[in-house]
């Protein structure tokens, strides 16, 4: 099926109303606009969370990086011997795919060896034609795993930049707890934003602008400076910045806001 009529029936079935691809106004919109229609080489390289690390380096420099301890072409390459006691395994080509080991005496090898090939099987390009993951190779790379000396849920800081702009962050917090995702979202001069993602409700608690946010503008407009939308995101561990990844299109550009004006309010911030 052609992108575009693709993208047309999902779109009505995710989000209740058809799309607009002819003059689109919301930020969801506009995202499948630019599904089809911005289409550069170097973003494969940008969401492929092993090649990535080259461009980063390249870009604002390595000692923001997690550090890397394998890069596999299969579960089986896997040496866990040589692994440390704790670590993340993470597909490269997909969202998703991810397993954390806290205690390598207690890991399921089995399971974890499940959620992986799941990952690695997965065409990530034909769920929701996000064309920049349509050619990236397949792998599995294992980082380290980081945690704060507060012992505290990391929080993820997720940059979004239109048209090489900051505009505000998406505060990611309380990810794998039995309550669910929250997610608050913060203007360019850190006031909480009345608006929500549905199903991922506000957390109700108001959080500190983290010590390192200039910096973290700084390089996501760096890394967001030729794309009209790129989600830049980051992490702040014991008071160093570190890397997450980029996103062009954060749900695959099928999920809404509530209240809905903030996805017009967002959709005018990208300027096609």
């Amino acid at each position: 099926m052609p992108d575009d009529l693709y993208l047309k029936l999902l779109f009505r079935r995710r989000m209740g109303h058809r799309l607009n691809l002819r003059n689109p106004t919301t930020f969801n919109e506009k995202l499948q606009w630019l599904k089809l229609n911005d289409r550069n080489s170097q973003y494969g390289k940008m969401v492929d969370k092993y090649e990535v690390r080259d461009y980063i380096s390249e870009t604002i420099g390595s000692e923001y990086l997690i550090p890397l301890l394998g890069v596999y072409n299969s579960f089986d390459e896997i040496d866990f011997s040589s692994l440390p006691n704790q670590f993340v395994l993470k597909c490269t080509h997909d969202s998703g795919g991810l397993v954390i080991c806290k205690d390598k005496s207690q890991l399921d090898i089995d399971k974890a060896k499940m959620v992986i090939n799941q990952s690695l099987k997965r065409d990530y390009y034909f769920l929701g034609r996000e064309w920049p993951y349509k050619n990236i190779e397949p792998r599995i790379i294992c980082e380290k795993y980081m945690v704060d000396e507060s012992k505290e849920e990391l929080n993820d800081y997720k940059i979004m930049c239109f048209n090489g702009k900051a505009k505000c962050t998406f505060v990611c917090s309380n990810r794998g707890s039995s309550s669910g995702l929250n997610i608050d979202i913060y203007d360019i001069d850190w006031n909480l934003m009345p608006v929500q993602r549905p199903g991922s409700p506000n957390s109700g608690i108001y959080t500190k602008k983290p010590k390192n946010y200039t910096q973290m503008i700084k390089y996501a407009e760096i890394l967001a400076e030729n794309n009209k939308f790129l989600r830049v995101d980051f992490y702040e561990i014991n008071n160093q910045l570190y890397f997450g990844e980029l996103t062009f299109y954060p749900n695959s550009g099928f999920k809404g806001f509530e209240p809905s004006e903030y996805d017009v309010l967002f959709g005018n911030w990208i300027e096609l």
